[in-house]
């Protein structure tokens, strides 16, 4: 056996221990791959088999890891080559290891479990078989089943023994939510049993266990036992339950199948025995592990942001970086949110304004958060203090001194970031770098006003910077490997998610956050209702409609850069050519004077101590009672333009990586996460379904849609194969 080792060793009387320990060969950590299930099988008849030679000799079992964490799952790669079809013999080979798990568990005798660090997921589920669990008592140890983040479900026991456990309302987190807990937070639910400070405390605690307790079965096998707080006829539990689907059809607009999956096998399971209960969950799990959500879901929340963390987007050029001191040059809002980003993560940060007075403004935006992390119990008044004592306010370049970035974050015009560059470069530390938070201005551009432009680098923050994760770094054309490299580094070290993209106007989440918006103007161009547009776009997936996105980043901010474009095209000896969206947004502010949310408003009111609404006026001057159009045509727009876009980029060259595209889009423009991001959104439909889809969109609703050879080449060249 390649992935579980088995043996007999001596317990604390007389009798001997089977003692299982997992440890997969060739992999750093355990999985539920095939090998690993035929193992088990193996491993399982062993124990049966030295019940039956040794009898009452055999005192218990032990569950171990020869990894540093315990068991990590399911294989997900398996995962990824499944289709509908084998949704039959998915079925089957989980009910064949949930038969060793019960095996294993009703032996009679005791089974401990000795974690000596995490266990996710199947490895919880794993953990799970165990009458006893030990945990080591390290804080960074996470135990829990987090398979709804990835369009999974815990099949393999978990749904089933978590509801038992915690009962059908206290499960609904750990379960619906992916929740994950450490083991003293497990310890108090009762989910582990006994910490020790080391794991070689672990073997000698099992065998004290297994000599104090010589027969043991798991709670659910008595005839007498109850779930907590009762199955679905309890007329409390049965009032929650009646409005969960409701609650989660609103959250999940009915595109997230794992969550609704999940409740089902709750309810119904808590209805029946154990056994009968465990075959409800194997088929809804059998289900959604060969349904095309999980596969979207499974490439990029695992596949991907591992790329990502683990630093494939990269260069390999420079040592690892992590700041002592950075500038910051303005102090307004995005400025203020880089600030609390850096001196929360232990940075000392010298946050520069106009005056010292704007400056500490900025820094009272640190303050405000940190006041109300100290107010929930989230941090103590020292830590507050600590944090604040590392932001230093000036109006003075030369504070500047010695920092090993400064990154500016002024109003987006060339000549304002060219000055303050000037200004503030002389300043940094040797070997040190620039960067520029801009939005969607050239970073080869703004280089121009460096004195080492490869030393300058584009760091695209968020906002607000202190709840958005992602982080564009954008490579310009003179930016070298070690800049890109160390702006990756910092990055990291404020805990947040880098993707790196070369230089073009827009760069990549900007351009295609423009597309969405800007095709959402353009239907209503077209005289569709502003209600029709934002509803369909919202059930599609995206987090809140173009319109709405459109009122929150300011029309005005949309017609500056359309007006810079305009100049810089001119300045090219181009003609630069508005779409419809454009031109309609731009009436919207020079015309109509409705800049925006902060403008007093824009697609929509803003009543004050009011909920905000649609400007009733759009219906008499867009909407065309005659216009036809169909809410699959406004999801597929506004869907297809994205990814479109995204492919583009990727043809280009703006992307470099797949994964940066489908992280990128998710966490930097909304993307909805059930199609696993912009391109996955292509493989998940299918090449070929997707491009004589997009090739109907572009007759009917112009060449945004239009899929040159190019772009289908790079699309199919880029395509993930597992």
């Amino acid at each position: 056996m390649d992935t579980i080792r088995y043996e007999l060793i001596a317990a604390q009387d007389d009798g001997q221990i089977a003692l299982i320990t997992f440890d997969e060969q060739g992999s750093p950590v355990n999985t539920m791959c095939q090998r690993w299930q035929d193992d088990l099988a193996t491993v399982t008849a062993q124990v049966l088999a030295d019940r039956e030679k040794l009898g009452a000799a055999l005192k218990g079992v032990v569950l171990a890891s020869a990894k540093s964490s315990f068991f990590a799952g399911a294989d997900l790669k398996a995962t990824m080559r499944l289709t509908p079809a084998d949704a039959p013999q998915v079925f089957t080979e989980i009910e064949r290891m949930k038969k060793q798990f019960r095996t294993l568990e009703t032996l009679g005798i005791p089974v401990v479990a000795c974690l000596n660090g995490t266990a996710l997921g199947g490895g919880w589920e794993v953990a799970l078989v165990a009458h006893h669990r030990i945990a080591t008592n390290n804080p960074k140890t996470q135990f829990g089943l987090p398979e709804v983040t990835l369009g999974l479900m815990p099949g393999a026991t978990g749904v089933t023994k978590t509801v038992r456990l915690l009962g059908l309302l206290g499960a609904q987190p750990y379960l619906l939510e992916g929740k994950l807990m450490n083991p003293q937070q497990a310890l108090e639910l009762g989910l582990v049993h006994a910490l020790v400070a080391t794991p070689d405390e672990l073997l000698p605690a099992a065998l004290a266990h297994i000599a104090a307790h010589p027969a043991s079965h798991q709670p659910w096998d008595d005839k007498n036992y109850k779930i907590p707080g009762g199955t679905p006829s309890n007329p409390k539990v049965a009032g929650a339950l009646s409005v969960a689907p409701a609650m989660l059809k609103r959250t999940t607009r009915g595109r997230y199948p794992a969550p609704e999956a999940i409740l089902s096998a709750m309810a119904e399971g808590a209805q029946v025995d154990f056994d009968t209960a465990l075959r409800i969950e194997s088929r809804y799990l059998a289900g959604l592990m060969t349904s095309p959500v999980a596969k979207n879901m499974i490439n990029t929340f695992f596949f991907d942001l591992n790329a990502i963390k683990s630093g494939k987007s990269r260069p390999a050029a420079a040592e690892r970086f992590k700041p002592a001191k950075v500038g910051v040059l303005g102090a307004g809002m995005m400025g203020a949110g880089i600030a609390w980003a850096q001196a929360s993560r232990g940075i000392a940060t010298v946050l520069k304004d106009v005056s010292t007075e704007k400056a500490e403004a900025g820094k009272a935006y640190s303050a405000k958060l940190a006041g109300k992390r100290v107010e929930k119990g989230r941090m103590s008044a020292e830590a507050r203090d600590a944090l604040l004592a590392r932001i230093t306010p000036t109006g003075s370049a030369t504070d500047l001194q010695g920092c090993e970035l400064i990154i500016e974050a002024v109003f987006e015009n060339r000549e304002l970031k060219a000055k303050v560059t000037q200004e503030a470069e002389p300043h940094l530390a040797a070997g040190g770098f620039f960067a520029s938070n801009t939005s969607t201005l050239p970073i080869s551009g703004l280089s121009q006003a460096s004195r080492a432009p490869q030393k300058f680098i584009g760091i695209h923050f968020f906002s607000p910077v202190d709840k958005m994760q992602l982080v564009e770094i954008i490579r310009g054309k003179q930016t070298d490997d070690a800049t890109v490299a160390r702006a990756f580094d910092y990055v990291q070290a404020l805990g947040k998610t880098p993707i790196v993209v070369n230089d073009s106007r827009g760069f990549y989440t900007s351009r295609t956050f423009g597309t969405f918006v800007m095709e959402g103007a353009a239907m209503l161009a077209e005289g569709i209702p502003a209600a029709v547009i934002e509803n369909a776009s919202m059930q599609a997936g995206m987090p809140v409609g173009p319109l709405a996105v459109l009122d929150e980043t300011a029309l005005s901010l949309s017609v500056h850069v359309m007006d810079q474009t305009r100049a810089d095209f001119a300045a090219e000896g181009k003609t630069y050519q508005a779409t419809a969206g454009q031109l309609l947004v731009e009436r919207m502010v020079k015309e109509l004077h409705r800049p925006g949310r902060t403008g007093g408003g824009g697609f929509y009111d803003y009543p004050a101590g009011g909920k905000k609404q649609l400007w009733p006026q759009l219906k008499a001057l867009f909407e065309k009672p005659g216009q036809p159009w169909s809410v699959q045509d406004i999801q597929d727009r506004i869907l297809y333009r994205q990814a479109i876009e995204t492919a583009r980029c990727l043809q280009e060259g703006v992307l470099t990586s797949v994964h940066d595209a489908n992280i990128g889009s998710i966490f930097g423009i909304g993307f909805p996460a059930w199609t696993g991001g912009a391109m996955q959104f292509i493989y998940g439909t299918g090449v070929d379904a997707f491009c004589a889809r997009a090739q109907q969109l572009a007759e009917q609703y112009g060449e945004g849609f239009a899929i040159s050879p190019a772009v289908r080449e790079a699309i199919e060249r880029h395509q993930p194969r597992y």
